[in-house]
């Protein structure tokens, strides 16, 4: 029934209450014919469809490429849509066989649940109201939406009957109602929309001319890709830079965790007993490049692994800074930057990984850890305090030309530019063999963009770029972002994107990304390693930590308080301690930095 659908809300929300679209064509233009215009009219409906879905979308996930993993993200993306929907709509599209549900398939519940007009809620209460006074009595309301079609509680709709907007005198004024809903649901795909709109790297990113008959910034799914690049069409502002930070960071709580943690960088001239390299040249070697990202926010991101192990075996993990080319005059900071590396069994499934250990062996910047693991699946995850890779304040003289003019009037890339391209190059060739894989080359696409780049698009990258085996080279990448200066006519607007994105200033240095390499060595067995994500840390990360510390630590009762201990463990580089307080279940963590310089 339409109105037990549309008073209907979880219990964890309201109605609608921010984002999507409902704007309208303006009318075609030309001279083409009738069929023409229609077919361009309707091409161009679909675009804007797809623009609002990718709105909506966004507002509740990081990219359309990161799937609904709950009933609740499904209900807070359709929302974002503008849709109300009741218990037993989200239970048609999210059965007890369903895991995940894509952006595609989002897009296809969209086009079934159209909203409710203003006009067809009218006529569903004027069926109520049949003495159409414009008003419904409070008890009747409660009557009607406890026993009939989907029930809801009684608490439920005293919440609705409360609501001084549209309720008076123990009625109510369904009109206001009405107006209330559809604006509601109007301003709900709007404020989606300004959001995609007003950032940059949200927007989708086109590999090839995918939406030539589209209204300009619109993108068509599933167009034949073309060579011409299109990327982001705004220009996105250098980062704000912040006030430098405190010694301490926040992190989020987890309910799965006991306790607290605080983490501090400490000197780092402790040397301990980790085998160096070279002493196991027998043992066989897997090896990944990653990278942490700094973002606006100061939450930091960074590649996710999975190891495989075909058999138990001693092996030896190392995870350090990645050495690029050293600029004359310029320090390359991240070379200090603490690193450490959880390692995590995955069981039956990768919401139960258990921390097995982690890097806490020092040699110089690179830390690792060396014992016997069986065989099976593994995560790797990555971490920094941020104590070294924070917002920091500089004074920029000028901004550094990315293109030029040559003799012949082409357009060229300066040589400043090439040199952190390469460098660029250097940080997402993941596996260090001096070319791009399309898997490599997307990490690369999700970081900048929020997108990647399909077979299909990557065959027409084939046609006009330098490849070997199916790989972009480097030639390749600097003719890639070539073409895409000499798409904008020598703007550098969209490259600066790119180059904000991925940790540098104006002044062309990365001072807000630090690469690292892994190095996996195994005494019996060949080990694998694999990217797989590139996101911000996880609750699996903090719990780690916290169990790390708890493992390790030494204990002490807080003064005063018998049911808070203090864990601490100390590293060369970190000192963490982590507060558990057994009166009840909370975490947090707090990452601070000893100012003290590294000997």
């Amino acid at each position: 029934m339409w109105v037990q659908a549309l008073f209907w809300q979880p219990a964890h929300g309201r109605m609608a209450s921010s984002p999507g679209s409902n704007a309208s064509l303006s009318d075609q233009k030309g001279t083409r014919s009738e069929g023409s215009q229609a077919k361009k009219s309707q091409h161009a409906e679909e675009a804007i469809f797809y623009k609002s879905c990718r709105a909506a979308y966004l507002t509740v996930l990081k990219s359309s490429l990161e799937n609904i993993k709950s009933k609740e993200q499904l209900t807070l993306v359709l929302q974002q849509a503008g849709r109300n929907p009741s218990q037993k709509t989200v239970n048609k599209y999210w059965t007890s066989q369903t895991t995940t549900l894509n952006f595609d398939d989002f897009c296809t519940i969209l086009k079934e649940e159209t909203p409710a007009t203003k006009t067809e809620l009218l006529e569903a209460f004027g069926k109520i109201d049949t003495d159409n006074t414009g008003y419904i009595l409070h008890d009747e309301l409660h009557k009607l939406l406890t026993t009939e079609g989907e029930k809801m509680t009684l608490d439920e709709v005293s919440a609705i009957t409360k609501l001084p907007d549209f309720n008076c005198n123990g009625k109510l004024d369904y009109k206001k109602f009405c107006d209330l809903y559809t604006t509601t649901s109007e301003q709900c795909c709007r404020t989606a929309l300004e959001k995609l709109e007003a950032d940059s790297r949200l927007r989708h990113r086109q590999f090839g001319s995918e939406a030539e008959t589209a209204p300009e910034g619109i993108t068509l799914p599933g167009s034949k890709p073309s060579l011409k690049i299109v990327r982001k069409t705004d220009h996105k502002p250098a980062p704000t830079k912040g006030d430098s930070r405190t010694p301490s960071r926040s992190a989020q709580s987890c309910k799965a965790s006991s306790s607290s943690t605080i983490s501090m960088c400490a000197s780092s001239s402790r040397s301990t007993n980790l085998i160096e390299p070279n002493t196991m040249k027998e043992w066989q070697c897997a090896q990944s490049r990653g990278c942490f990202y700094l973002e606006e926010d100061g939450e930091i991101v960074s590649h996710k692994y999975r190891l495989h192990l075909p058999q138990r075996s001693t092996v030896c993990i190392t995870i350090k800074p990645l050495h690029l080319r050293q600029i004359e005059g310029k320090s390359c900071h991240w070379l200090s930057v603490d690193t450490v590396l959880y390692v995590l069994k995955e069981n039956e499934t990768q919401e139960n990984l258990q921390l097995v250990c982690f890097t806490d062996q020092q040699n110089k910047e690179m830390f690792g850890w060396k014992g016997e693991l069986p065989s099976g699946v593994y995560w790797l995850l990555p971490f920094t305090t941020g104590c070294r890779l924070k917002k920091v304040k500089s004074q920029i003289t000028g901004e550094a030309k990315l293109v030029y003019r040559d003799e012949d009037g082409e357009l060229a890339l300066t040589k400043e530019f090439r040199a952190a391209l390469l460098d660029i190059f250097e940080t997402i060739d993941l596996d260090g063999n001096g070319l791009l894989s399309l898997e490599e080359y997307n990490f690369f696409e999700l970081r900048t963009s929020g997108e990647t780049c399909d077979e299909e698009v990557w065959a027409v990258c084939k046609e006009n770029f330098d490849m070997k085996k199916n790989e972009l080279t480097r030639q390749g990448f600097m003719d890639l972002n070539l073409m895409e200066a000499n798409d904008r006519e020598g703007d550098p607007s969209d490259l600066w994107v790119t180059l904000l994105s991925l940790g540098y200033n104006k002044a062309l240095e990365m001072t807000e990304a630090c690469p690292f390499v892994i190095d996996i060595y195994a005494e019996k067995c060949k080990p694998r390693i694999k990217a797989i994500y590139l996101e911000a840390g996880s609750w699996q990360l903090n719990r780690a930590i916290c169990k790390s510390v708890v493992n390790k630590g030494d204990a002490k009762v807080m003064d005063g308080c018998e049911n808070i201990i203090v864990y601490t463990y100390r590293t060369g580089m970190r000192i963490t301690s982590v507060i558990e307080n057994k009166s009840y279940w909370s975490t947090l963590l707090l990452i601070g930095t000893n100012k003290q310089k590294s000997r």
